[in-house]
């Protein structure tokens, strides 16, 4: 359910910005946003880097992933 929030017209631009960017809408990107922020928060060991590489990821379609195969890789 979405309901309307007042938010700063700063963050609005920055987010009108980012969202365009990454192909989502502004609201999106403010969740997004709010999910990195409280995921860190939740992780403080984790760097904020690879917390929004995960969450890009979990975003990723199912039939984009490639699946694991244990000993395939030989690097």
């Amino acid at each position: 359910m979405g309901l309307p929030v007042r938010i700063d017209d700063e963050l609005y631009e920055n987010a009108k910005v980012a969202a365009k960017a990454e192909h989502r809408t502004i609201a999106g990107q403010i969740e997004f946003w709010a999910q990195v922020g409280r995921t860190a928060l939740d992780n403080p060991d984790l760097p904020v880097e690879f917390i929004v590489d995960l969450l890009r990821a979990r975003q990723e379609p199912a039939q984009a992933l490639t699946r694991f195969v244990p000993g395939q890789y030989r690097g």
